[in-house]
């Protein structure tokens, strides 16, 4: 018999430079890269929505998180872990969550008084866009009327603390009132009637005010710029009701006589005799009642953080007329 030999198999391997298998190292390399990428991010967004009160809480809490006077720091309701710290989420989704309540722990529930605060600040801002929206329609409905178009140079409009304000001013051929009287020329008339209408899209009540220039009054019964400018303010609101406004919507009549001029350089100056119509705030109103009110021995006033509604100006810059007045 012939000798068998075995079969022999070389078996070559081929190496190949750079790109060799490195293992799972990098995993954990780029694992940490992300998780502080995470945590920076997590504290960018912490300084942004949280007052220096509050980050000073949390910076306490994390490096003393036992319980301080027998209050546990939890971030959200859950069970507390060891040392007071919180086994749950916590609520990331924007500053919302955050709760604003004791400065000196930042994770309680906010107290009674910043929620009305809060609602307080929902309703002004609520408040100032329906005087915004209105003044923008009555600016529209001044430059298409044909009945408020020819008089557009006598209408100012402008928003002040108390709200929007609506501004009648005479002009040198073209006065309100006949001369000396409280009898409303027909133009006038139909400028109120017009007005009524558009007062009546909000809830807000109204204030009117009779103003008249520096000319005195003749007269020798006694009667002066202040009957005058009081008389023509009750003028224009029996003409704002009798073109639809309800009457129950009107807060005050005044006349302020000369004493609050629009063109404070020129006294004698028509713009000055104008009837201002303002659209009260909320705010404005109640102050406003408040200073009806009796007050106890020793009571403080009511504050009112809200300027009058014609304080003194410049003929200037008090008012923009809504086209026209150079």
């Amino acid at each position: 018999m012939s000798e068998q030999r075995p079969t022999i198999i070389v078996r070559r391997v081929k190496k190949v430079a750079g790109g060799g298998h490195h293992g799972g190292s990098w995993k954990v390399a780029y694992a940490d890269f992300v998780t502080a990428m995470m945590a920076f991010f997590l504290v960018m967004w912490l300084m942004g929505a949280t007052t220096n009160k509050e980050r000073a809480a949390i910076s306490e809490y994390f490096r003393n998180p036992s319980p301080l006077s027998g209050k546990s720091f939890s971030p959200a309701p859950g069970p507390a872990g060891p040392g007071g710290a919180s086994n749950s989420m916590i609520k990331l989704g924007g500053t919302m969550d955050i709760p604003r309540g004791d400065a000196n722990d930042p994770f309680s529930k906010p107290s009674a008084d910043a929620q009305k605060a809060e609602v307080e600040a929902q309703q002004k801002a609520q408040e100032q866009k329906r005087l915004e929206t209105l003044m923008q329609a009555l600016e529209e409905a001044i430059g298409k009327s044909q009945a408020l178009e020819p008089f557009k140079d006598q209408l100012l409009l402008d928003l002040t603390p108390e709200g929007l304000r609506i501004q009648i001013v005479d002009q040198q051929n073209r006065p309100m009132f006949d001369l000396g009287g409280t009898t409303l020329k027909s133009y006038t008339q139909t400028i109120l009637g017009e007005l009524a209408g558009f007062i009546n899209q909000v809830p807000n009540r109204v204030s009117i005010t009779g103003h008249t220039d520096t000319t005195q009054y003749a007269s020798n019964r006694g009667y002066t710029n202040w009957e005058l400018s009081a008389e023509r303010a009750n003028a224009a609101r029996r003409a704002l009701v009798a073109g639809g406004m309800h009457e129950d919507k009107v807060s005050r009549v005044v006349g302020l006589s000369s004493s609050v001029l629009f063109d404070k350089q020129n006294p004698q100056n028509p713009v000055n005799r104008r009837i201002s119509i303002v659209v009260m705030t909320k705010a404005a109103e109640e102050a406003q009642q408040g200073e009806g009110q009796l007050l106890a021995p020793g009571a403080p006033t009511p504050d009112a953080d809200i300027a009058m509604p014609d304080a003194p100006v410049q003929a200037s810059a008090a008012s923009t007329p809504v086209a026209g007045v150079p």
